[in-house]
């Protein structure tokens, strides 16, 4: 929000930058630091640790380490920016920093100095257990889903939150009652017997969004593809080819798609580096438009973006903030037949693959019998198409060669074995 900062081989060491001091001279082997997770692990990078803490609240980002006060971005007007910055300065000492956020904006100085007091009384109970433990050891964990809910999204625009727990509803309210009265009215709770996800069409979007594939309303679509170095978006006019004017369509199309965009990077979580592949338009102005439309769709964003021009191949570079792992990674597994490649290899290429490991097993040990396991597509294709193959090996080495399907095997395994 705006201005908020929240083991495999060791990697060579890089040089201080300049002006900066290294590592090595800011710790030493057996020192007990106290650090924040600033984002989760994420494929085989590590989790970001950070020893300058940051403490969400409602309305302030609390930074007992540094000595900084800012406003988020997203609360643009001055005179609201100048009233906030002064109500700050006034409730700090000089030796804390404070950014306020999104959600403060409008509040009174007393609803903002109790938010400050409470983040300032979590930090000496966190400073208190961290005395008390021996690293490596936890000292303090964020708050749980829901009232992170109510902390970080259920604010005035928020036309209703619904419950379908009765117990969790009720905890909800007490929460409510005592912390934000004035939005009690906005609470409910779900009694229908069908599901709340199903109800409001939660399941459908999870599952779409789960799909790289994302249909426009006009015909055309967006490909989304994940890597762990950046998340690539491609757009295509699809069935969508305009009566007149291509130049017109692609146009429309890319419109379309700038909106569905910040769409689908707040829906999928997609963070670092996302590079968009618009279909290429011949007039500026139209390219111009296309990027002012995404950075303004973006604005709503919680997350810091950066958007960059258009090149002249059609591609916006952009980046995302990133804290954890997006909703694909969240919700998926790696596929075991594939290993994630989204490919299987062809069955002719497995079954030359499985010959290939059978004559050399034959030229190596020289067995009597040789057993080959595999799908049984793969037993199909051997069976099938190289039965020649198989009969000359057995001439060559006096070999008898038997071919057992596996059902349940992936079409990749296979077994060449002796017996």
């Amino acid at each position: 929000e705006g201005e908020e900062r929240l083991p495999p081989p060791s990697p060579p060491k890089r040089p201080p930058r300049q002006g900066q001091p290294s590592i090595d001279e800011l710790l030493q082997e057996g020192q007990e630091v106290l650090v924040q997770v600033a984002r989760e692990p994420l494929g085989t990078k590590g989790a970001r640790i950070t020893s300058h803490i940051t403490l969400p609240g409602r309305y302030l980002v609390y930074m007992p380490t540094e000595q900084h006060i800012g406003i988020s971005r997203k609360i643009e007007s001055e005179g609201e920016r100048a009233r906030l910055r002064q109500i700050v300065q006034e409730l700090t000492t000089g030796t804390e920093g404070v950014i306020v956020r999104t959600a403060g904006m409008g509040r009174k100085r007393d609803e903002i100095a109790a938010d400050l007091q409470f983040l300032r009384s979590l930090w000496r109970q966190i400073r208190a257990r961290a005395e008390t433990v021996t690293a490596p050891a936890l000292v303090q964990r964020d708050l749980d889903l829901v009232f992170r809910i109510f902390r970080d999204l259920f604010t005035r625009d928020v036309t209703r939150l619904v419950v379908d727990n009765e117990g969790e509803y009720e905890r909800c309210v007490e929460f409510v009652e005592s912390l934000f009265p004035d939005l009690r009215s906005h609470l409910f709770l779900y009694t229908e017997e069908e599901s709340i996800f199903r109800s409001f069409g939660v399941e459908r979007e999870i599952e779409k969004a789960l799909r790289p594939k994302v249909w426009l309303k006009s015909g055309g679509y967006l490909v989304i593809e994940e890597t762990e170095a950046l998340v690539s978006i491609d757009i295509n006019t699809g069935r969508y080819v305009g009566k007149h004017d291509f130049e017109e369509t692609v146009f429309k199309t890319n419109l379309e798609a700038a909106r569905e965009i910040a769409r689908q990077v707040r829906l999928r979580d997609l963070g670092g580096i996302v590079i968009i592949d618009f279909i290429d338009m011949a007039k500026q102005d139209h390219r111009d438009r296309v990027v002012a439309d995404l950075k303004e769709y973006l604005k709503s964003d919680r997350s810091p973006t950066n958007v960059a021009l258009l090149s002249e191949l059609g591609l916006v570079e952009m980046t995302r903030k990133r804290v954890k792992q997006g909703l694909i990674r969240s919700l998926s597994v790696s596929c075991p037949n594939c290993g994630g490649t989204g490919l299987l290899r062809a069955i002719p290429s497995i079954a030359h693959q499985v010959l290939r490991e059978a004559e050399w097993l034959m030229v190596k040990r020289k067995p009597a019998h040789l057993k080959i396991r595999a799908h049984a597509d793969v037993i199909a294709w051997l069976r099938a198409e190289e039965a020649e193959a198989i009969e000359a090996l057995r001439q060559k080495f006096g070999t008898e060669i038997s071919l057992v399907p596996e059902e349940g095997w992936g079409t990749a395994k296979f077994q060449v074995s002796e017996g």
